[in-house]
């Protein structure tokens, strides 16, 4: 059974003290495929040493998160620019944005998001969306930029059926993490109404563990948690959660 967390932070310094079993740990539970989104220029070191060690697990993304678009926000740009002009990445994120911490840096984040939506057609790379109190900002620029070549996940998708039946209009998967595991998270009293073909599976790590570690340090390991609570709302087999959701994120990573 392989697992694919379409969304890890492995380079975390949460990791710092046992990253390497952390890894092992995943892929002894069959999470063997990792996607590592980007957050700023300080993270690309380390991105590149994970994939280094793991070239066989670890596939990266490039972008700016839309809480680090601070005042130098044009300088983080242009470093996602420069790389992606250097090599191979999957995708494009985490980009979009949030309203939850600060409210100030708006437009700058509307325009990183659209700039970077540019970047992932120019790159034939989908992009990966982060969206916190914002879904009708993100869903304005999508509406926009709504095409064959916008595609992608909506990453930690939190949102209500309405919005979920929206986010996939745009060609986007839903990212499903420990949200769906969560009493209060809301998400599984209508998953089932969705069809499997339009999620795939994330831990966010080391953020947002799902029950029973909530409020404890998230690991790709506790996808399975994930997996089971999928395979318990749809009634299917946890093998064919797993099957289904890699797939779903092969076509949308191209591997």
């Amino acid at each position: 059974m392989i697992i694919t967390d379409t969304h890890t932070h492995l380079y975390s310094e949460e990791f710092d003290q046992d990253r390497n079993e952390m890894i092992q740990r995943a892929i002894d539970a069959g999470v063997s495929r990792f996607f590592i989104p980007a957050i700023d220029s300080t993270c690309t070191n380390a991105m590149y040493e994970l994939e280094q060690n793991y070239p066989n697990h670890v596939f990266l993304m490039m972008g700016l998160h839309p809480t680090y678009v601070k005042d130098n926000y044009l300088e983080e740009l242009q470093h996602v620019e420069k790389e992606l002009s250097k090599r191979k990445f999957f995708a494009i994120g985490e980009i979009g944005i949030d309203l939850y911490w600060d409210k100030t840096h708006l437009e700058a984040q509307q325009i990183a998001f659209r700039k970077q939506i540019q970047l992932a057609k120019k790159y034939k790379l989908p992009i990966v969306i982060h969206c916190r109190e914002a879904f009708d900002e993100i869903f304005e620029i999508l509406e926009e930029e709504k095409g064959a070549d916008l595609f992608g996940i909506f990453h930690c998708f939190s949102g209500t059926y309405e919005q979920a039946l929206q986010a996939i209009s745009y060609n986007m998967k839903l990212g499903i993490g420990g949200v769906v595991t969560f009493k209060n998270g809301k998400i599984d009293q209508f998953m089932h109404q969705i069809d499997l073909k339009h999620l795939v599976l994330e831990t966010d790590s080391p953020y947002l563990a799902p029950i029973p570690f909530r409020g404890k340090r998230n690991e790709s390991s506790y996808l399975v948690n994930i997996v089971a609570k999928l395979a318990q709302i749809y009634g299917v087999s946890e093998s064919e959660i797993a099957a289904r959701t890699t797939e779903n994120s092969k076509a949308i990573f191209g591997i």
